[in-house]
């Protein structure tokens, strides 16, 4: 058989191998994960970023490398919400039809368009080059065509266009524009009150990068020796917090490899120290952490517990992260012990502590500062399944503390359907229960409401959301 002559080449550019960017390539496969595998980006991006750095050669990472990975990741889930409205503006399709590893690399680019600095023919021209490696070029003349698009407008120019005018639709405006779900945005402005001023400060917060925050936990390390840390700065209302800087990292902290010192948000931090200030009436020896992982508010009660020589019992259903908690208190001065055990179905005899704490599982929109990808993948019929929880782990809680103690329900949420609600359907069934005012145990915190429940906020107080309901039992 003869051989076929070769068809000649049409003329034009010759074929250019697309160019892998490392940077852009590890942001692109933590979006994927997020996307794929459910998996959130404070636990995928870590070890993405570690594997880049022990790489030799050009795909290795330095610091400025692993800063724009980061942006770019948290960044483009944060307005994920706002650059869907824009996207979509720019395509002739409904979004849902557009393969989702297209729109996580138009998502990074238009990112980089409308969120940094970048200029806009590198963020386009970088973009496109992402689409050839992991899409193929004739995907990647679709990226090209709709960054183009969005490159002609800057973000406020964009918002005008995709955001419905505030006076007709004030839910969906502030949706858009903040990029939060409509009916976050609906449970966070019920539960913040007031008007349009508050809910933008705390929508616009949800989107900044947050501080970390670490914690001197008392009798094994001292804000003093944290503050010698380069980048450190004193925390604003815990007296055993310090905030790094941008740039700080806490793994390059001594006393936090050694667990003397660990990363816990500074709302955290008050809810643990104004249970341990709750006035008691009686002794003061035995403490429960009923929902202790994954332990930070643990072994932050575990070292206040030991300079009093109480003892700390931490419990936690789930066996996986029983043995988070017992790392995180690994080391402890005081006596402890970390259990693997159901609040709901205790352990333990009634009335058996002087202290317990219920940091209860809820949806996180305390945190979406922290989980940007949790706003996106929480839906309201979550709360249903939350509720019979709550409750239960907060009466389990309520048998466990004895006559004259005290209880802390904590969530890292502000919606009043996982905050007061729970509360109150709770104690309307235990009349032998009275709330305590907490906003004294959290000296110099401002803005605390009229009491006596406290919520935190992310615009007010710089720290999550959290939300805290001391409750001492009197029969």
């Amino acid at each position: 058989m003869s051989e076929q002559p070769r068809r000649p080449r049409k003329p034009g550019k010759p074929y250019r191998r697309p160019q892998k960017d490392p940077v852009r390539l590890l942001a692109f496969e933590a979006l994927r994960a997020v996307d794929e595998r459910d998996a959130y980006a404070n636990l995928v991006l870590p070890p993405l970023l570690r594997k880049a750095r022990e790489k030799e050669g050009p795909e290795k990472f330095d610091a400025r490398d692993a800063a724009l990975a980061t942006e770019l990741v948290y960044g483009t889930l944060r307005r994920q919400g706002t650059y869907d409205a824009i996207i979509a503006d720019c395509v002739d399709r409904p979004l849902r039809e557009v393969d989702p590893p297209v729109l996580d690399v138009l998502s990074l680019g238009v990112h980089q368009l409308l969120g940094t600095r970048i200029p806009s023919h590198a963020a386009v021209s970088a973009s496109v080059e992402l689409a050839r490696v992991v899409l193929g070029d004739g995907r990647a003349k679709f990226v090209n065509a709709v960054l183009r698009k969005v490159a002609r407008d800057d973000l406020d120019g964009w918002l005008e266009r995709v955001a419905p005018p505030y006076d007709e639709d004030p839910e969906d405006h502030l949706a858009v524009v903040h990029s939060h779900p409509r009916w976050v945005v609906s449970a966070l402005w019920d539960s913040l009150g007031g008007g349009r001023a508050g809910i933008e400060d705390l929508l616009a917060a949800d989107n900044e990068r947050p501080e970390v925050t670490l914690v001197a936990r008392p009798g094994r390390a001292t804000t003093d020796e944290l503050l010698g840390e380069e980048a450190a700065v004193p925390g604003r209302w815990s007296p055993y917090a310090v905030r790094l800087s941008e740039g700080g990292e806490p793994g390059a902290v001594e006393a936090v490899r050694e667990g003397r010192a660990g990363v816990q948000d500074e709302g955290s931090q008050l809810v643990a120290l104004a249970l341990a200030g709750a006035p008691l009436e009686g002794p003061d020896r035995h403490w429960l952490d009923g929902c202790a992982g994954p332990g930070g508010k643990a072994a932050l009660l575990g070292a206040l517990a030991a300079e009093r020589g109480a003892f700390l019992l931490a419990s936690e259903k789930q066996p996986h992260r029983a043995g988070l908690v017992a790392k995180a208190l690994d080391g402890n001065p005081g006596p402890y012990q970390v259990i693997a055990a159901d609040g709901t179905r205790p352990a333990w005899r009634p009335g058996s502590f002087d202290r317990v704490l219920v940091d209860v599982p809820c949806t996180g929109l305390g945190a979406l500062r922290r989980r940007p990808e949790a706003r996106w993948r929480r839906r309201p019929e979550d709360l249903e399944g939350f509720a019979p929880l709550q409750r239960g782990l907060l009466r389990g809680a309520l048998d466990a503390v004895r006559i004259g103690g005290v209880v802390a329900y904590a969530t890292c949420s502000p919606h009043l359907a996982e905050t007061r609600a729970v509360v109150t359907d709770v104690l309307k069934q235990h009349p032998g229960a009275d709330l305590l005012d907490a906003r004294p145990l959290l000296p110099g915190v401002p803005a605390l409401g009229e009491g006596p429940d406290v919520q935190l906020w992310p615009h007010l107080h710089g720290t999550d959301a959290m939300y805290l309901a001391l409750i001492r039992r009197t029969a």
